[in-house]
């Protein structure tokens, strides 16, 4: 009787990884964005539909966190990781809707490259985030999060240069405030990535 009384853990891992999921396919649509334009309806709808999707997830984290007694992790963790892993899917919303509002006819190589460092700063918190259920990963993870740093470090680089570029080059005062509006977003992305890292270097020393 009293084993059934006790709360359970909550399958907080799993619900990180199905967030962390989503954040990659979000950032897959938006590379695919930023390459063809002919299908920017779709994408954006896409981009939203996934968001939607991981405000699920992290609503059911947050809801089993206040139900569940007995955590994995350090219960301000669990709320600060996933709180941030819903950022970067809401900045991704940001930059597509963004794009449409504004009525970009063609997106620049350096925004690409933005994309496509969001991409690989989502994919390597995904593989963090699924080793984290085990803290003899531990080594691993904090390589991964090196990664993830150096991503966000060049994304700095490519934004930098970006707006040097547009001030520099760009004729049209309007075009050149939708673009920079796109890269900080864009680099903004790889920010929020970067405070997931940070977030699960904490728990690796807490934990390990």
């Amino acid at each position: 009787m009293f084993g059934r009384l006790m709360p359970t853990e909550g399958k907080f891992f799993d619900l990180f990884i199905q967030h962390a999921d989503l954040c990659v396919r979000g950032a897959n649509e938006m590379v695919e964005l930023m390459t063809n334009f002919n299908d920017l309806e779709r994408r954006v709808h896409a981009i939203e539909s996934i968001e939607k999707q991981a405000d699920k997830v992290t609503h059911e984290t947050l809801e089993s966190l206040h139900k569940t007694f007995i955590t994995p992790l350090d219960r301000d963790d669990i709320h600060q990781l996933i709180t941030r892993m819903d950022d970067i899917l809401d900045l991704m919303e940001d930059v597509a809707q963004t794009i449409s509002l504004y009525d970009i006819k063609a997106i620049t190589p350096e925004a690409k490259r933005l994309a496509e460092l969001c991409y690989s700063c989502t994919d390597k918190v995904k593989s963090a985030v699924g080793l984290l259920h085990n803290m003899d990963n531990a080594r691993q993870i904090l390589a991964i999060c090196a990664d993830i740093d150096r991503f966000e470090s060049e994304a700095d680089h490519v934004m930098r240069a970006a707006m040097s570029k547009l001030f520099r080059d760009e004729p049209d005062v309007r075009n050149l405030i939708k673009l920079k509006a796109i890269y900080e977003l864009l680099e903004t992305v790889t920010d929020r990535c970067e405070d997931v890292a940070n977030i699960i270097e904490g728990i690796i020393v807490e934990n390990a």
